[in-house]
């Protein structure tokens, strides 16, 4: 049986819930580096990161994902409630460990990075149960609220999803999780109510171009189907492209750049919580700019 309104959640994140594990260094640094620096575990992963975001922001999230019944599990669903992230619609999985995230950053960007999320692909469609049970909807009454989804799921379960009725109303909100990963969000390209939000190189990876400018980028993703999109590029003007009303350009502010990783997932995060609140298209890209910047100088209200 489905929640009463009053207890749903406001959007539900889907993906990735892991500790990350990140090196960050003053110093430049390349291949062999040696540098003194500090170490942090903080609860992460791109569905973690934009729910954490979320709920600054005041929104209630909740988290479909995979966590391991383990120790590292029962501390990350603690932290999740402490940050006021919903877990009750996770799935907890007696054999699968909780998943890890490794990044080394130093004062020229990211060094290198390796995602463990074996668990949450081992998982697959499990952690879509409650889309289907009726908790919170039904191949008959489909959830038709906003959803953050991140690409760490499988190929497999991202071409289920961009055809399953369970999503068929939802306002998808789609974030590749790495370069390395942007292929599989190839079939959510088709669907009508997806947003895809990635950089120029996930851009040109999907669209199989070499577009130089977020905004051509946008243009080839919109050219391919997509219905509405969001390409950003480090520190030069981002893009957002919407399927008859064409493409719109907005310049971050400049920052001196203290940390990378989950900057991309505030950027989605600040974007869709300017749209609720009612701003047009150039002051929702405008907002999200400004909060990933505040995010990547180390802003301790971001």
């Amino acid at each position: 049986m489905q929640d009463s309104p009053a207890l749903l959640p406001d959007i539900l994140c889907i993906g990735s819930v892991l500790w990350d594990i990140i090196g960050r260094s003053p110093a430049a640094m390349r291949l062999g580096s040696d540098v003194p620096g500090r170490i942090t575990r903080l609860p992460g992963g791109v569905a973690m990161n934009i729910a954490m975001t979320l709920a600054r922001f005041g929104l209630r999230p909740a988290v479909l994902t995979a966590i391991g019944r383990d120790a590292e599990g029962d501390e990350l669903v603690n932290a999740c409630t402490h940050l006021g992230l919903e877990t009750r619609f996770a799935y907890r999985s007696e054999d699968l460990p909780t998943d890890r995230y490794m990044a080394v950053e130093g004062a020229n960007g990211l060094i290198a990075a390796i995602a463990d999320a074996h668990s949450l692909e081992a998982a697959g469609d499990k952690i879509l149960r409650p889309l289907e049970d009726g908790r919170l909807g039904s191949a008959t009454t489909p959830w038709s609220g906003p959803i953050a989804l991140d690409g760490n799921l499988t190929e497999k379960l991202l071409a289920e999803i961009a055809v399953s009725p369970l999503f068929s109303a939802a306002d998808l909100r789609v974030a590749p999780a790495s370069p390395g990963k942007a292929d599989r969000l190839r079939p959510i390209l088709s669907h009508p109510g997806a947003t895809l939000y990635v950089n120029l190189e996930e851009a040109n990876i999907l669209t199989k171009a070499a577009a130089d400018t977020a905004a051509r980028a946008a243009e080839a993703l919109l050219a391919r189907g997509a219905a509405r999109v969001l390409v950003t590029d480090g520190g030069r003007p981002a893009a957002e492209g919407t399927q008859g009303a064409g493409v719109i350009e907005g310049c971050p502010p400049p920052v001196l750049v203290t940390r990378v990783t989950g900057a991309g997932d505030t950027f989605m995060a600040a974007h869709l919580v300017a749209q609720r609140a009612g701003r047009d298209r150039s002051e929702a890209l405008s907002a999200a700019l400004a909060a990933a910047a505040a995010y990547v100088s180390g802003d301790p209200g971001s």
